[in-house]
């Protein structure tokens, strides 16, 4: 397979902002596509806009043929829109991303979280029905929890709320079982998973390598801001109004009372097959100064 090129499509996401070092550091030559403008080069890597409606190739780097090779670490319901720019460019095998929400969300009393829950599962399901239909290898990752470098929507944004507040508001006891999983992980098992045959064809979950409650895991982000943890035990009820109230800011739209309730679920997935089959060995839940919020 011809390696000169590899497109990456959702580039400036968190993950994104992980792999395209990973990537130019094997000498690859990457296209990376964002939403937003970018500049034509940053080290080894050129840029180009991503359009809804693309209606002819994106100019490939000198020397470059085709991409036959890409990574979609965008949300994976986008990627059915473009699929004829994959096509355009002649792409033989894809690694996208998806998420475990499918699963854990699928049952929810929130219609906003069953929705996501659907949308992944239909995304999934199309994007294996083009790639079979297209002669594209395809794969598809699942990670759990995800978090890392300041800025993703979970630990970040409890790091945040706890910095702001001085206490963190859990349902319960809180002792759901979790997995979270680093950006930098995530984005190492995409480049394995590219590049090994046995992967081809295959959908796979990405946990993390420590499996710890969700109290413990707060605890945690207390500690690694300096702070004693202070876990305020809040009924149901109690979060129900304070979530009404908190999701009037943008940064907490996402928040609910679904995940109050989740927070005494177990949320586990096993990755012994993407151990197996690509050598996906993720680090235990040991928060660095970097993966807080600056």
């Amino acid at each position: 397979m011809d390696e000169q090129c590899i497109g990456v499509m959702g580039a400036t996401s968190l993950v994104g902002e992980c792999l395209l070092p990973l990537l130019t550091q094997t000498g690859a030559q990457v296209l990376a596509f964002s939403r937003r403008k970018h500049g034509q080069t940053d080290g080894g890597v050129e840029w180009r806009q991503l359009f809804e409606m693309p209606s002819s190739p994106a100019p490939l780097p000198s020397g470059a043929r085709s991409i036959k090779q890409w990574i979609c670490v965008a949300p994976i319901w986008v990627l059915p829109d473009y699929f004829g720019l994959l096509e355009m460019h002649g792409a033989l095998r894809l690694v996208a991303l998806s998420s475990t929400s499918r699963f854990t969300k699928d049952d929810s009393f929130d219609p906003e979280e069953q929705a996501v829950a659907r949308r992944l599962a239909e995304a999934e399901m199309r994007v294996r029905a083009w790639a079979e239909s297209k002669g594209v290898e395809w794969i598809i990752l699942r990670p759990t929890l995800i978090y890392g470098r300041g800025r993703d929507k979970n630990i970040a944004e409890m790091a945040r709320f706890i910095r702001r507040f001085g206490f963190f508001p859990i349902f319960g006891r809180a002792g759901g079982l979790r997995q979270p999983v680093h950006a930098d992980d995530v984005a190492s098992a995409c480049v394995a998973a590219l590049h090994t045959v046995a992967a081809t064809n295959q959908a796979y979950n990405l946990s993390g390598g420590e499996t710890l409650s969700y109290r413990e895991m707060a605890a945690r982000v207390f500690s690694a801001l300096g702070r004693n943890p202070k876990l305020l035990r809040v009924p149901l009820g109690l979060f129900r109004l304070a979530m009404a109230g908190i999701r009037w800011l943008p940064r907490y739209r996402h928040w609910s009372v679904a995940m109050a309730e989740r927070m005494n679920r177990d949320l586990l997935f096993d990755h012994a097959d993407a151990t197996r089959d690509f050598g996906f060995t993720p680090r235990q839940f040991l928060l660095e100064a970097k993966d807080l919020p600056g």
